[in-house]
């Protein structure tokens, strides 16, 4: 079966459509958001980790304005539609959604999932949009991350060329 990536990239009109259509369904539906500038093991082995606590996997992805923002001027190393696509192409990533504020947090309040995600390096009481989720019912979990992964880490290691 082909694939097509750009399918999963969605607006949030488009989005909610489908997010209502899964909740008919009954099916659960996982949420967690990030920049995702270079895509590498950690990021993989923690989403599939998501993945796994529901049916559905939404990913809010931080815009190329939200990351310089948010990691500095010379961030992202990829762009935003690049970022997306390879994400889009995880099997088990099911909707892929853009967002340029600086936290998910009108995502959340938009798409209500059932399950919010972060990694274990959050403070739970840090995680946006966690009131949110469990006002409404969900969840939230936090996964633990892969040692020794890091976007900033292979940066570094590259400009040092070691």
């Amino acid at each position: 079966m082909k694939s097509n990536t750009k399918a999963k990239i969605f607006e949030i009109d488009d989005l909610l459509k489908v997010r209502e259509g899964w909740k008919q369904t009954e099916e659960k539906v996982v949420f967690s958001n990030g920049c995702f500038d270079i895509l590498h093991l950690g990021h993989v082995d923690y989403l599939e980790k998501a993945a796994n606590l529901g049916d559905r996997l939404i990913i809010g992805l931080n815009t190329d304005s939200s990351v310089s923002k948010l990691k500095g001027p010379e961030r992202p190393i990829n762009d935003e539609y690049a970022r997306a696509r390879l994400l889009a192409a995880l099997e088990f990533v099911d909707a892929v959604i853009l967002f340029g504020e600086d936290t998910p947090l009108k995502l959340i309040n938009t798409l209500l999932p059932d399950i919010l995600v972060k990694g274990n390096d959050y403070a739970v009481e840090n995680i946006v949009g966690a009131d949110v989720v469990l006002k409404n019912g969900g969840e939230l979990k936090t996964i633990s991350l892969v040692e020794g992964f890091s976007t900033t880490k292979i940066i570094s290691k590259i400009q040092t060329n070691r």
